[in-house]
C-alpha cells in the first residue's frame, strides 16, 4: 500500500491510499469517528436559568461545544482508578455565570484546566436581556463518538480515486465549463483533466458529454479526507486512532488464544 498526502495543514487534510481495499479505508474512517476520545460536557446542573431557553435546550448546546482536548492528562471514566465515581483524572469541572443584557458565548464557560478551552470562543449559547442570568455547573469527560457524536473529533469521508476516459466530443467546451470543480480544460482541440484528485465524482461532465467522457471510481485506490472539529490536530487524531486500533487487535488476539479447539 502507498500513502500520499494530497494536501494537509494542522487540522485538515486529504490523503491518497493506493493498493488497498474499501474495507481498510472504511476501518480507518470508523476508528476516527467512533473511537478517538475527546473532551465534552456530559452533565449540567443549573443553579439559575433566566434565559428564554429550556434547561434541556441550553444543556444540549453546551454539550455540543467542542473543547481543546489534552487526552494524555485524563482517563476515560471506565478505565480510571476511581472506577467511574469521578475524580480529577477522569473529569473536569466547568462553570458558567453570566447576567444580561448580553450574548452568552462558549468563551464564558470557565474551566479549571487552561488547556481545555472552547475551540470556537464566539459560539453563541443564549441571549440574555436585562435582569436575566444563567448560572450553571458542568462536568466534562473524555468520551468517543460511539457513545455520542459530541465526542467525535471531526468529519471523515472517502471515495474511490477518480479515473477518466476521454474521447472527442462536439460539445467539449460545454463539458469543461460545467465541471463544478473546474478541473476540466478545453484548449480548442482536446479536453484535458488538470487535477484528478479534486474530482468529487458528480459526473456532471458525463451528463453533458455522454459519448465524450467517462468517469469511474477505483476499487483499489482511494482518497480519504479528514476535517477536524478542532479538539485535536490531524496528527493527534491519526495517532489516537492507530492506538485504539492496536488495542482492539490485542484484545482480539487474547480472545483467540483463549479459544479451546472443539473435540
Amino acid at each position: 500500500m502507498k500513502l500520499e498526502a494530497l494536501h494537509a495543514d494542522k487540522y485538515n487534510g486529504s490523503f491518497s491510499f493506493s493498493g488497498t481495499s474499501n474495507a481498510y479505508i472504511n476501518a480507518i474512517r470508523r476508528y476516527i469517528v467512533n473511537k478517538v476520545p475527546t473532551m465534552a460536557i456530559e452533565d449540567v446542573t443549573f443553579v439559575e436559568n433566566g434565559s428564554a431557553l429550556y434547561d434541556e435546550m441550553l444543556a444540549h448546546r453546551m454539550g455540543l461545544v467542542p473543547f481543546k482536548t489534552d487526552a494524555g492528562s485524563y482517563n476515560v471514566r471506565s478505565e480510571c482508578k476511581c472506577k467511574g465515581s469521578g475524580c480529577a483524572r477522569c473529569q473536569l469541572t466547568m462553570t458558567l455565570n453570566k447576567t444580561g443584557p448580553c450574548m452568552v458565548y462558549a468563551e464564558h464557560i470557565k474551566t479549571k484546566d487552561p488547556k481545555v478551552v472552547p475551540v470556537h470562543p464566539k459560539m453563541p449559547l443564549a441571549k440574555l436581556f436585562e435582569g436575566q442570568t444563567i448560572k450553571a455547573e458542568m462536568v466534562a469527560i473524555l468520551g468517543n463518538g460511539k457513545e455520542h457524536i459530541k465526542f467525535s473529533p471531526g468529519l471523515v469521508f472517502f471515495q474511490g480515486y477518480p479515473s477518466f476516459k476521454i474521447k472527442e466530443a462536439k460539445n467539449a467546451k460545454e463539458c469543461a465549463e460545467i465541471c463544478p470543480k473546474g478541473i476540466l480544460k478545453f484548449d480548442g482541440k482536446k479536453l484535458k483533466v488538470t487535477d484528478e484528485a479534486k474530482c468529487d465524482l458528480c459526473k456532471a461532465c458525463e451528463d453533458m458529454c455522454p459519448d465524450g467522457i467517462k468517469v469511474e471510481a477505483s476499487t483499489e485506490d482511494f482518497i480519504l479526507t479528514v476535517e477536524s472539529w478542532g479538539q485535536l490536530t490531524l496528527k493527534e487524531i491519526f495517532t489516537s486512532a492507530a492506538e485504539e486500533f492496536d488495542k482492539d487487535l490485542d484484545e482480539l488476539d487474547e480472545e483467540i488464544k483463549g479459544l479451546k479447539p472443539e473435540k
